[in-house]
């Protein structure tokens, strides 16, 4: 049953009145089945016209909704013959960042990305999505590795940050994130990453310095979390929803300021409604892109991935 947001309560109220049509129509008595559809064409009408209209803040509940598909999800949805990779030759294995070999639709890649969980258990394995070092260090090896084959390296970015604990700062975070994205900009195999969820400050540029970037229609992406910013500026997080909007997160703000490439559509009411039609469409553009890239050289495909984030914010 779809775990509805604060801002589709009226949605909710009709669908549960369906619901209660539905127990009601196992009477042969009743005729109720007009009843019903009618409710459910008001119900979907309602659902396109909110989320045609969402406000930053209201994207940012989007894209952490808590059914919306995860890394595991595009892994077993789009790609075959996974062979997860596992540690950082270093000093562990960071089960925020996940990786591996894999075959997509044809050709060999290396998959990078973040995994948030989805219960508890899983969450607290995976640390919230939210990598240590030797996560980042992971990354590192695994596109060190897929350069050194020539194979393309597709990243899933849904992180709300790196994980900001003591133990992360002792281990060096700050550098490890640091060489995570200088290894992106060294490749020299065609890369293109996905903002999936939440793409959340250095956590995320970590695994998303690359050729093409593309972001799901209510991701969000950004330096800070909107709660965080407004934390900073206003001294509360009350004001996060101004700061959503302040900080232009969404991909329709992005991709007018070409910090990202593309934006991928997402089945009516979010991909969580639909994960499936969701993780096909992604699929599709990712296939789209590879193909886009197929051939360049590999100083080519550098140069041309430096001078994208060299141009940012150029007047």
């Amino acid at each position: 049953m779809t775990a509805f947001l604060d801002f589709e309560k009226q949605v909710a109220a009709l669908d549960r009145q369906i619901a209660e049509l539905r127990e009601m129509g196992d009477d042969p008595s009743l005729n109720i089945d007009g009843d019903i559809a009618r409710l459910e064409d008001k119900s979907s009408k309602m659902l396109r016209d909110i989320y045609a209209k969402l406000t930053p803040w209201q994207k940012t509940q989007v894209a952490r909704h808590p059914d919306r598909p995860h890394f595991k999800h595009y892994v077993a949805g789009l790609f075959d013959d996974w062979m997860p990779l596992a540690g950082d030759r270093n000093f562990g294995d960071d089960q925020a960042i996940l990786g591996g070999l894999a075959r997509f639709r044809g050709r060999r890649v290396m998959v990078i990305g973040h995994e948030k969980g989805d219960d508890i258990p899983s969450r607290m394995k995976h640390n919230f999505g939210m990598a240590k070092p030797e996560g980042y260090r992971k990354a590192i090896r695994l596109m060190q590795l897929a350069d050194r084959f020539g194979l393309p390296v597709v990243t899933l970015v849904d992180t709300s940050g790196a994980f900001p604990g003591i133990q992360a700062e002792e281990r060096g975070q700050a550098e490890a994130i640091a060489r995570s994205t200088e290894q992106c900009l060294a490749l020299g195999v065609p890369m293109v990453a996905a903002i999936v969820g939440e793409g959340g400050s250095g956590g995320a540029i970590a695994l998303a310095a690359a050729n093409r970037v593309l972001m799901f229609e209510h991701a969000v992406y950004s330096v800070i979390s909107p709660e965080g910013c407004a934390s900073i500026l206003w001294r509360t997080a009350d004001k996060a929803p101004d700061a959503a909007t302040a900080m232009k997160m969404s991909a329709q703000d992005l991709l007018g300021l070409k910090v990202i490439d593309r934006i991928v559509t997402e089945p009516v009411g979010g991909a969580h409604r639909a994960p499936e039609v969701a993780i096909q469409s992604l699929g599709d553009a990712l296939a789209q892109e590879l193909d886009g890239l197929q051939g360049q050289s590999r100083e080519r495909l550098r140069t041309n991935r430096e001078d994208k984030f060299l141009a940012m914010g150029r007047a």
